[in-house]
């Protein structure tokens, strides 16, 4: 491994984690080069809902790749885009009743976040964004100015401005009724917050913790904003396609935001995609107005196409990422009972789950252990003091059973 400590800069971080060369990856497991096999709770944080190497978003591929199927085309039209485009609609926007136009904003959540929020201030001429403790939004400046992590803040190294953050559900434990600080604020002439242009929200904070919104909390900030004139803009980049359960982290709530952030599984196969779904009467862009080279990566549409047709044309899917998600609760329940004296924290929902720790050198430590006993998962949390599970969708009953089994002997390892 000398080659990456001399050459590959210092800000690499899951592989402190994870000190092996891995080779080769099939579904819910990836091989080191040596052969040993690590069931992978952690799938690409987020970016392989659908598991590694998936054999028919695989097939698709090849076979487009193959017959040498356009790669690159920047925003101009191609039969890729077009199925994709077309698949969408069909199997996602269509079922669930949802008007959208789509922007392809660039590979990665964090361009897709930086649309969203460019958008809202030039539709409503605000400059103001009210954001939520504990959010991530990605790592560029725009992004990052919605970021609550001190440490990825800080390292922007100029003022993160233009950005008020507000408490996330149960944020004051129940001390306060949900939004009253808030609505306070914006009704108040004399609180000094600037009329904001949008607010932004996770359905489920990921980085920030595992900290699951409740369904009538979203509902509640979707109403505070209607009636203040306010754009909802969803990141779904992480907690979307699935993750929770429905395709969408907001169905539940009955809500449908004014612009939503996809990004990670949304391309099925790992490969770079994003986009940002906005409502019809938001779309006054000029043409080349927010503009990239990487906005149209055909591989990345054929497998996205494949994964919608695939995963989305029923609710088995979602069936089973609520069932399995349950089977995740049920297990960290019986390991909050069993180690009182620990404080446990069981939180998320679907397959995003996460167990609280006191410290982030607990669930650190945890984390390690579990490594050690061929399971791959991480921390959140702004102390990283949250055990995070984000497992593929698509892992079996018996690959669920095997990974809860390292969990609980790695949390027994850890606090015994």
């Amino acid at each position: 491994m000398s080659i990456f400590e001399e050459l590959e800069s210092e800000v690499r971080s899951y592989s402190r984690g994870w000190p092996v060369v891995f080779d080769r990856a099939q579904g819910s497991r990836l091989y080191s080069e040596d052969g040993k096999a690590y069931l992978d709770f952690f799938a690409g944080a987020g970016a392989l809902n659908y598991g590694h190497n998936n054999p028919h978003l695989k097939k698709a591929l090849i076979d487009y790749i193959q017959r040498d199927g356009v790669t690159h085309a920047l925003d101009m039209y191609t039969v890729a885009k077009r199925d994709f485009l077309e698949t969408f609609r069909e199997k996602i926007l269509a079922p669930r009743e949802l008007d959208y136009k789509i922007v392809f904003p660039g590979p990665g959540g964090a361009n897709a976040v930086e649309a969203a929020l460019k958008l809202a201030r030039k539709v409503t001429g605000k400059e103001s964004v009210i954001n939520f403790t504990n959010a991530f939004h990605g790592m560029t400046l725009g992004a990052l100015s919605v970021t609550g992590n001190s440490m990825k803040r800080g390292a922007a190294g100029i003022p993160l401005v233009h950005a008020t953050p507000m408490p996330y559900d149960k944020y004051f434990d129940g001390a306060m009724p949900d939004f009253m600080y808030f609505e306070k604020l914006l009704e108040d002439s004399g609180s000094g917050l600037n009329e904001p242009a949008a607010v932004i929200v996770e359905g489920v904070q990921g980085e920030g913790g595992i900290n699951a919104a409740r369904l009538e909390w979203l509902k509640g900030l979707d109403d505070l904003c209607k009636r203040h004139g306010i754009l909802l803009i969803l990141d779904d980049v992480q907690m979307g396609c699935g993750r929770t359960g429905p395709f969408f982290s907001f169905e539940d709530a009955g809500i449908s935001p004014d612009i939503v952030c996809l990004s990670k599984s949304i391309g099925g196969y790992g490969l770079p995609m994003a986009l940002t779904l906005i409502k019809p009467e938001l779309d006054v862009w000029e043409p080349g107005e927010h503009n990239g080279t990487f906005r149209g990566i055909s591989p990345a549409f054929v497998t996205a196409t494949e994964a919608l047709r695939v995963y989305w044309s029923d609710d088995e899917l979602e069936k089973s990422t609520k069932a399995k998600g349950e089977r995740i609760a049920s297990t960290f329940k019986d390991l909050v009972e069993s180690y009182p004296e620990a404080n446990l924290v069981a939180k998320g929902r679907g397959l995003a789950r996460g167990l609280e720790f006191g410290s982030g050198e607990l669930a650190g430590a945890v984390c390690k252990a579990a490594f050690e006993r061929g399971l791959l998962m991480e921390t959140s949390g702004p102390d990283g003091e949250v055990m995070k599970l984000l497992p593929p969708l698509t892992l079996t009953d018996e690959e669920l059973s095997e990974g809860l089994a390292i969990i609980t002997e790695s949390v027994a390892a850890v606090l015994k």
